[in-house]
């Protein structure tokens, strides 16, 4: 490694040496490894059900014992998807396919992470499995009535808001977030493949059927159940980048060529053609063509070559100067995508660039061609700017992930996280009486270590206001793309 004084010197002697050698980084690569066990130590944190003899995060305790017990059905476990306490399924299989994709591109950098991530995956793949094959010709995709829920500030411990319980059927579809479930399954058949095949073999059996049933009864779950997921996770997109997205998932996981088949057929009605430039857990369109890239770069299959053009025009969009570019940056560098929750869009962008740059390298290593001829290791380096603009390297000076560094957000917008805990308080905090916690301007209690935030606006400014949410709330759909990130650059620096 290089003293401090050397790396400035290289960095002045020689920029594109820095780009190659990546030697001049306000981090090391301890730094990223420790902020890589903050980021999936986070997923404990946002844990239903009951909690395994090794959870590291204590302020937490068991919650939700006893969801979908009044249906008849066991949907205990998986996860609250931010600050509240509904259980989502569309952002939670979102969250479970990228912790999975994170494992399978850049597992072998995890070092001692890579158990932990696997039982990140587990925690949501065990849930996933559950909502599919609770009822026959049935999917559940919520627990939890939000707006019921929202009216309350209470830790999940002490939820007493009715646990109502939400599915997709045939007489009402939701192919958006089945084609999703039936991603995270087959994601996730792919982590465990090796060192658990049975499980694996299980999750692979469950999205093939989950993606058969998102296919065969076509719909936006948003049209089926209305208030209950609008306008928190309405379908904004529709449902047309989730199956082609679903099926990319399973033509990787199983090589059924019927999958590369229905992707041929139906990949250009279903909006595979559009050259869209952002990546979340409402639009998979970016994401799928980075992922197809994959068979053409790595396996050569020449029927995917098209989707290298996309993942092309997507990189290239994200380059200042380039013919296609379409990214907005904010004075201090972050990429901006909405005032809401943005961080999202950095990190998932943050993933598909290292991603992609892996399969280049993999496939000869130049350039990417497309209409600016990007590098490889220029790729990296976008990336590496948005990952360490989140950790610090900042016009505020502030981490955005929480317990990283020596100044990172203290009010976060979130329950457990700002109410006093069950061990610290055993009482229990009703309903209304715990939005004196949210209305406090005391830090919060519990530190939800590795939680990224919503993140500052374009002008790089960030309150730390737990009212502020779109700021201050983070999200398992932040994280779980930041976990594949971090792991490159603790191993590539």
């Amino acid at each position: 490694m290089f003293s401090s004084a050397s790396k400035h010197i290289l960095c002045f002697l020689s920029t594109s040496l820095c780009f190659a050698l990546l030697s001049c980084s306000a981090f090391t690569p301890q730094d990223y490894a420790d902020a890589l066990e903050k980021s999936i130590l986070f997923f404990e944190g946002q844990r239903s059900g009951r909690l395994p003899a090794n959870q590291r995060l204590t302020w937490r305790a068991d919650s939700a014992l006893s969801d979908g017990s009044g249906y008849h059905v066991d949907l205990v476990g998986g996860y609250y998807d931010a600050g509240d306490n509904v259980k989502f399924g569309l952002p939670m299989a979102f969250t479970t396919t990228l912790v999975s994709w994170s494992v399978i591109e850049f597992g072998s950098s995890m070092g001692s992470q890579l158990d932990n991530a696997r039982a990140a995956v587990r925690w949501g793949a065990d849930y996933l499995l559950k909502a599919a094959t609770a009822s026959p010709g049935a999917l559940y995709v919520q627990v939890g009535e939000p707006n019921n829920d929202h009216r309350c500030w209470e830790r999940p411990e002490d939820m007493d808001t009715a646990r109502n319980v939400y599915k997709v059927t045939s007489q009402s579809p939701g192919s958006d977030v089945a084609a999703e479930t039936a991603a995270a399954l087959a994601a996730a058949s792919i982590v465990f493949k090796d060192g658990d095949p049975f499980y694996s073999n299980m999750l692979l059996k469950t999205a093939m059927e989950v993606f058969d049933f998102a296919d065969r009864y076509k719909g936006a779950y948003s049209d089926s159940l209305g208030s209950v997921v609008c306008p928190f996770y309405c379908s904004y997109s529709g449902y047309h980048d989730e199956l082609v997205w679903g099926a990319s998932w399973l033509h990787r996981a199983s090589a059924n060529q019927s999958y590369l088949s229905y992707i041929q057929s139906n990949g250009h009605t279903l909006g595979a053609d559009d050259d869209v430039y952002s990546f979340s857990w409402d639009d998979k369109r970016a994401g799928t063509k980075i992922l197809l890239s994959q068979g053409f770069l790595e396996k050569n299959i020449e029927d995917l070559e098209v989707y290298k053009s996309h993942s092309d025009n997507y990189i290239c969009s994200m380059v200042p100067g380039s013919p296609n570019f379409q990214a907005q940056y904010t004075p201090g560098g972050l990429l901006y995508k909405g005032s809401e929750s943005n961080l999202q869009y950095v990190t998932t962008s943050s993933f598909l660039m290292l991603t992609y740059a892996k399969y280049m390298k993999n496939h000869g290593g130049g350039s990417s061609g497309g209409s600016c001829g990007v590098s490889a290791d220029k790729v990296v380096e976008l990336a590496k700017k948005q990952v360490d603009y989140i950790l610090g390297e900042n016009p505020g000076k502030r981490s955005y992930m929480v317990g990283f560094g020596e100044r990172y957000p203290q009010r976060l917008h979130h329950r457990a996280s700002s109410l006093p805990s069950l061990h610290a308080s055993p009482a229990r905090i009703s309903c209304a009486d715990g939005f004196q916690y949210l209305n406090t301007p005391a830090p919060n209690p519990n530190i939800l270590v590795g939680a990224i935030v919503g993140g500052p606006d374009n002008e790089d400014k960030f309150a730390d206001d737990r009212n502020n949410y779109h700021q201050s709330e983070p999200a398992t759909y932040i994280n779980a793309p930041f976990v594949g990130a971090l792991a490159f650059f603790s191993q590539h620096l």
